[in-house]
């Protein structure tokens, strides 16, 4: 699956609550969301390139958004949006609340 893929991706650079918001049914947005956490706009970044460079050729972002700023970087795959963050912006706009009655899966190396 796409979303596992990126979110993959994101872990190899280290980037902090990885989490996969099953959007079926709840939304036309998007059939997920990709939410994770930088510690730094620098790491914010990284994670971005990362993701992009991962991603298969043919699956390029339809849109790009927040590389100026760096607090919230969003890769939007069409089915799959990514939503990377610094820590400060994840508290303040809190998307894990606003669709909290999605099925969601935690990202991490742990076991």
């Amino acid at each position: 699956m796409f979303a596992e893929l990126i979110a993959g991706a994101a872990l190899e650079k280290k980037a902090e609550e990885i989490k996969i918001f099953n959007l079926a049914g709840l939304t036309d947005i998007a059939d997920h969301f990709v939410i994770a956490s930088g510690s730094s706009g620098l790491h914010v970044k990284a994670i971005a390139d990362h993701v992009r460079e991962e991603a298969d050729p043919s699956s390029k972002p339809w849109h790009v958004e927040g590389y100026e700023n760096l607090k919230w970087v969003l890769l939007d795959y069409v089915d799959v949006v990514m939503h990377i963050f610094d820590k400060d912006t994840r508290l303040y706009y809190d998307l894990e609340r606003l669709w909290a009655d999605a099925e969601i899966t935690t990202i991490s190396d742990e076991e």
